[in-house]
């Protein structure tokens, strides 16, 4: 097979048709920036008491006193009262709380009644909705986790059948569930309803993601590659990121929020004639016409005069490994892909704890929640655009170790930080935010160029569904908090400078052409030791990895 890159040279690198595809391409993760992280306004918890009710005929005095005090603060319970059969007695016959009777001395109750929440920030959320607080408060992180297992399923799905059916289709078609289960969602009448179609939206949400990722990597050219993969989907996700707290501080009903977040899903569906199948993919089916037709059709856009042969015919005939049905089992095949695919799994499970618990704790730091979220957002702006200029200059490898070791490092600072000084714990949260965002965002192009072509939808896919396990507990390491404020700190922090130091042992990719095969992947350490390849063209029509010892 000859070389995609210089079979499609007489492009040029950024005309019409890049254009077109890098935007629409972009375009199309906006969604996924507010979809996933919804959750931080659909499901916070505002402050709540137990509710007395009003036909109780109690005076103010004990009705004002009817919520015990708690905690190092003393401030009111969230989820006792005291016996409202003692204090309807106490009021009846005149006496005064504190004055007459010993508060300490009367009985307690749980919220028999259920309970009455602040609205002062939300009208509504699915935690006031259903109640989730107290003894039910452990379903309000299983809701994010149940998204993440969502995403678990749909990156272990999504990848085999774009590999096997196309990079466009799986797009759009995820796009869809995303955003049609997004709007039944609206009309959950409960929570366990909610959750079932909040996992669907997860498989939907993933599988967007990479298909768009893999497909723009794919079609696009080297440098304007290392722009789409580092900065060019991330800053389109923060943006809908970025998105999310302004529209819900002027939405603050969940139903609506969701309604509103979703609706503009169905702009996507013109993008079907805007975006077109990744050539590269069709190459490794064989089908060597349709790859010819999108970039004869790329070279009228650029207004470029195309060979008359653009790929050798040979490739139509030729048995290679490109033909061969390839499955989730090949990245654990031989010893050198499988001890890139083990570390890359780690170093994705890690990232995405990270991320994700810093992300979905915006609602608990001090201050403004919507402020808090949209601080979190913008860290990502400089974050991926410092990604970008890495990329252009830097080796992977030492890029992803700095960004990870730093990340953690600030994590760990915050343990040490004074309650009062709460501003800056903020600034060491949102300075580890950018690192690990810049983690991310590495981590994702540096995968891509790793794996082979006949591979990287399913080894990205797989790598994104072993950082699901760490995103669906991540939940719960917020949840941690209840216990100690700083717990989840140091064991995010621990883990992300653990992980840097792992990912030491990743091969370099820097200035390397893609992989397309199996066999032209860089090897780890200590199997084969290897230089890069060079592509020649055998008597076969194949091209083989001509390796420099």
């Amino acid at each position: 097979m000859t070389d995609y890159e210089a079979a499609t040279a007489f492009l040029g690198e950024w005309g019409r048709f890049q254009q077109q595809v890098f935007f629409f391409a972009c375009m199309t993760v906006i969604p996924n920036g507010f979809v996933g992280l919804s959750v931080v306004f659909v499901a916070d918890t505002p402050p709540h008491r137990c509710l007395v009710p009003a036909q109780i005929n109690l005076t103010a005095a004990w009705r004002n006193s009817s919520i015990p005090p708690e905690g190092e603060g003393r401030e009111a319970s969230s989820c006792s009262r005291y016996k409202l059969d003692d204090l309807l007695s106490f009021s009846e016959r005149g006496l005064l709380p504190g004055v007459d009777v010993n508060m300490s001395n009367v009985p307690k109750e749980g919220c028999l009644d259920g309970w009455e929440y602040d609205r002062s920030v939300y009208i509504s959320t699915i935690v006031t909705e259903w109640d989730l607080v107290c003894d039910q408060s452990w379903r309000q992180p299983l809701t994010s986790s149940v998204f993440f297992c969502g995403v678990f399923t749909g990156s272990f799905i999504s990848g085999q059948l774009s590999d096997r059916y196309g990079r466009k289709i799986v797009l759009f078609v995820t796009m869809a569930v995303q955003t049609v289960f997004t709007l039944i969602q609206v009309f959950s009448p409960s929570w366990a309803v909610f959750c079932a179609l909040y996992f669907v939206v997860g498989m939907g949400q993933i599988s967007n993601f990479v298909a768009a990722f893999v497909l723009g990597t794919e079609i696009l050219g080297p440098r304007v590659r290392i722009i789409f993969s580092t900065a060019g989907v991330s800053l389109f996700f923060a943006a809908g990121y970025m998105f999310l707290p302004l529209c819900a501080f002027f939405i603050r009903d969940w139903r609506m929020l969701l309604l509103g977040l979703n609706l503009p899903g169905f702009l996507y569906v013109p993008f079907w004639w805007f975006i077109p199948e990744s050539p590269r993919w069709l190459l490794s089916q064989g089908r060597v016409e349709e790859a010819e037709a999108i970039i004869r059709d790329a070279a009228k856009k650029n207004k470029t005069e195309p060979p008359t042969v653009i790929f050798s015919p040979l490739q139509k005939d030729a048995p290679s490994e490109k033909k061969k049905a390839h499955n989730i089992c090949d990245l654990i095949r031989s010893r050198n892909i499988r001890r890139i695919s083990v570390t890359l799994w780690l170093v994705w499970n890690t990232v995405s704890i990270a991320y994700f618990a810093l992300s979905l704790n915006t609602a608990n730091l001090h201050g403004d929640a919507y402020f808090n979220c949209f601080l979190s957002a913008a860290v990502e702006i400089p974050a991926y655009t410092l990604t970008w200029v890495i990329f252009q200059w830097c080796s992977r490898r030492p890029s992803l170790f700095s960004s990870l070791f730093t990340g953690g490092l600030f994590l760990l600072l915050i343990r040490f930080i004074p309650a009062h000084l709460s501003s800056l714990a903020i600034a060491l949260e949102m300075t580890g935010k950018f690192a690990v965002t810049a983690a991310f965002a590495i981590v994702y192009a540096y995968t891509a160029e790793l794996y082979p072509t006949v591979l990287r939808t399913t080894a990205v896919g797989t790598c994104s569904m072993a950082s699901r396990i760490g995103s669906i507990t991540a939940p719960f390491f917020i949840y941690l908090r209840s216990y100690s404020v700083s717990l989840p700190y140091i064991l995010m922090g621990s883990l992300t400078v653990l992980t840097g130091l792992l990912s030491l042992l990743l091969p370099e990719s820097y200035g390397m052409p893609l992989p397309d095969t199996i066999t032209h992947m860089q090897r780890f350490p200590g199997c084969c030791q290897k230089t890069p390849y060079t592509l020649t063209h055998t008597e076969e029509g194949e091209n083989t990895a001509e390796r420099k010892t």
